[in-house]
């Protein structure tokens, strides 16, 4: 079991930035495949980001890269998400997920099913 608590998210204006974090719990954070995704209102839930157990390996949407940063801290049991250059529509609850399965391919992450735990979201809001 793992438990996923989100912080870091407020309210910025656009061309600003935020730090989001994740804190997991359990000792076996390394053999998660971690990865953010985020929800806008009356939309559905989108990929955001995703890092690699090991955080060799990361894989972003178009509309993130170059802006957006994941990482991992493995010995903290953490994974952040990096959020320069906001831009309005960058306006959701943000949520991160831990998947367990293994895959050498960082593109099978992109959707919800390979996660196996979620957290409860932060809410970022981006001012134009």
């Amino acid at each position: 079991q793992v438990q996923l608590v989100e912080s870091g998210g407020g309210l910025v204006q656009a061309g600003g930035s935020l730090r989001l974090a994740c804190a997991a719990s359990g000792r076996t954070f390394n053999n998660y495949a971690m990865g953010w995704f985020r929800q806008a209102p009356g939309k559905e839930r989108e990929f955001v980001a995703t890092i690699s157990m090991s955080g060799s390996r990361t894989f972003y949407t178009d509309s993130v890269k170059g802006r957006f940063t994941i990482s991992r801290d493995n010995a903290k049991n953490t994974v952040y998400l990096q959020m320069n250059s906001l831009k309005s529509e960058d306006t959701a609850v943000y949520y991160c997920a831990a998947g367990l399965t293994y895959s050498s391919s960082t593109t099978y992450y992109v959707t919800p099913d390979p996660y196996d735990y979620w957290g409860q979201g932060t809410q970022v809001t981006v001012s134009s």
